[in-house]
Parts: structure tokens; C-alpha cells; sequence
């Protein structure tokens, strides 16, 4: 294979510089996924209450690599996220993919990105108003079809069973974290997900409590107790009702108060595009 050359001004003077990421290597074996990450990035997502939520998203782009090529070009990458607005917009996901792989010369091109979404929530007895942060992901490729999985992380609040039916007063409780990934026909709204898995668990989380907001979450949770179990079966039954919804994956982990470990349950569907 030839090797491309760049021809530069520098003090006036032509210099040629190989292009060494083009040249041919002898080893014959191809790389699945190359390209850069952690960058950051502003983006604008859509938000169900607001239209759109302004945000900054950690992004991986990644290409595959023939077995007949040394390296990639990692500039390019840069380069494609790049735009006037100076903020991608998530609705150009498939194009931004698509240049990749134009530009690359790849068969398979990934984009995923994390970023805090945030939801304005009222208390629940004083109705005071304030921000709480989820964290989303965005995973979409596309190679001889396109595929689009959506992730939100979700912390509540549960209660044991167990210990609210041995104890005579009382019951340990704790915060946990949901992370739920869907697949989904046409669109799947942030905040519908986010209300499944509250609407789940002993309790939602809130940023802002008076001492009237306390007592309610506190005697919510106790009169909701949920194992790890039970809560990735309430979430798995809210989203089979949900017909825009292909395939799911529900991980729940409880961050336990009276143990040195972790509880966890996972539930995963098996229609759909697999990963």
C-alpha cells in the first residue's frame, strides 16, 4: 500500500510528511474498536418538560481497523464532532457516524457518550423545588444497520423486608442504584424511565427535604419495602407494558447499610438486537 504524503509551508520552505497511519502492516490483524475517549463535549438532548436540556458529555468514537492498515487517523475524530453551533446535537448521531466511517474508510463506527441529565422535582409535602442529577448514555452504531441503546442510572431508596419483619421497631434501609439500558422503536423519553424505577422502589431520592419531606420519605420506604429482587421485577413489568420498548437490561444495586457488601440483581430480555 502507498503511503499518503501532506505537504506543509513551514518558514516558507515545502516539506513533505509521510502518513504513517496509512501504511501497510504485516501482521494481518484487525482491530475492532480504535479511536479516542474521554473527550468532552457540549450537547443538547431532549427533554420532556423543557424541549431541550444544554449539557457536557464525556464521548468515545471508535472506528474498526482493516488488518492491512498501521493505524487510524485520530484527528479526524476531533474533527467530525467539530460544528458551528459549538454543541452537538443528538439528533445528528447518525450523520456524525456516518462521517466516520466516510472519512476513516471503516465498515463500523460507535459513538457513546455520558452526561448528567438533570430533572426539576418537587417535595413531597412542602413542594419545594429543586434539581436532582441522573446519569445517561448514549451507545449507537452503525455498521450494515444502525443500533441505538439508551442507559440511565437511577438512585432510590429501599427497604428490607426481612429486617422490617423480624425487628419489633425499625428496618434497615438504604440507597441504591438502578442502571436501566433499553432498546426502543421509535423514542423512549429520559424522564419515563427515570419514573419506572422511582416509582419502583421503597422511595425516590430528592435534593431538597424540609423536616415535613423526611417524615414522608421515611414512612414511604417503610411502607414500601423491596429487595433488590423485587425492585428489577417492578421495573421489568413497567417496561413490558411500554410497546416502544424491544429489549431491556434492569441491574439494581443496593449499597447496603448493615453489610460490607453489596446486594445486586439483574434481569435482561432476550428479544430484540443483542449486543
Amino acid at each position: 500500500m502507498e503511503t499518503k504524503e501532506i505537504k506543509i509551508n513551514s518558514n516558507g520552505e515545502e516539506k513533505t510528511l509521510p502518513d504513517t497511519q496509512n501504511q501497510s502492516d504485516i501482521r494481518q490483524i484487525p482491530i475492532d474498536k480504535v479511536g479516542v475517549k474521554n473527550l468532552k463535549y457540549p450537547i443538547a438532548v431532549l427533554d420532556k418538560d423543557r424541549e431541550v436540556q444544554h449539557t457536557i458529555a464525556t464521548i468515545q468514537m471508535t472506528v474498526d481497523l482493516p488488518k492491512e492498515f498501521k493505524g487510524t487517523h485520530m484527528s479526524r475524530f476531533v474533527e467530525i464532532l467539530q460544528n458551528e453551533d459549538r454543541e452537538l446535537h443528538v439528533q445528528a448521531i447518525y450523520d456524525i457516524l456516518e462521517k466516520m466511517q466516510e472519512r476513516l474508510h471503516a465498515t463500523r463506527s460507535h459513538i457513546e457518550m455520558e452526561f448528567p441529565y438533570f430533572k426539576e422535582k418537587e417535595a413531597p409535602v412542602t413542594k419545594k423545588k429543586s434539581l436532582i442529577d441522573y446519569t445517561v448514555r448514549f451507545h449507537a452504531m452503525t455498521c450494515e444497520k444502525k443500533d441505538f441503546v439508551l442507559t440511565v442510572v437511577v438512585p432510590v431508596t429501599t427497604l428490607c423486608p426481612c429486617s422490617k419483619n423480624i425487628s419489633q421497631y425499625g428496618a434497615h434501609n438504604q440507597r441504591g442504584e438502578v442502571t436501566v439500558a433499553v432498546r426502543f422503536k421509535d423514542s423512549v423519553w429520559i424522564e419515563d424511565i427515570i419514573d419506572i424505577v422511582e416509582d419502583s422502589a421503597s422511595c425516590e431520592l430528592f435534593s431538597l427535604l424540609k423536616r415535613e419531606d423526611e417524615k414522608y420519605v421515611t414512612e414511604r420506604a417503610f411502607e414500601n419495602p423491596v429487595f433488590v429482587e423485587d425492585l428489577v421485577r417492578n421495573i421489568v413489568m413497567k417496561l413490558k407494558a411500554n410497546s416502544e420498548i424491544t429489549w431491556y437490561k434492569v441491574e439494581a444495586e443496593n449499597f447496603e447499610s448493615i453489610h460490607n457488601h453489596n446486594a445486586y440483581a439483574c434481569i435482561e430480555s432476550h428479544n430484540g438486537q443483542e449486543e
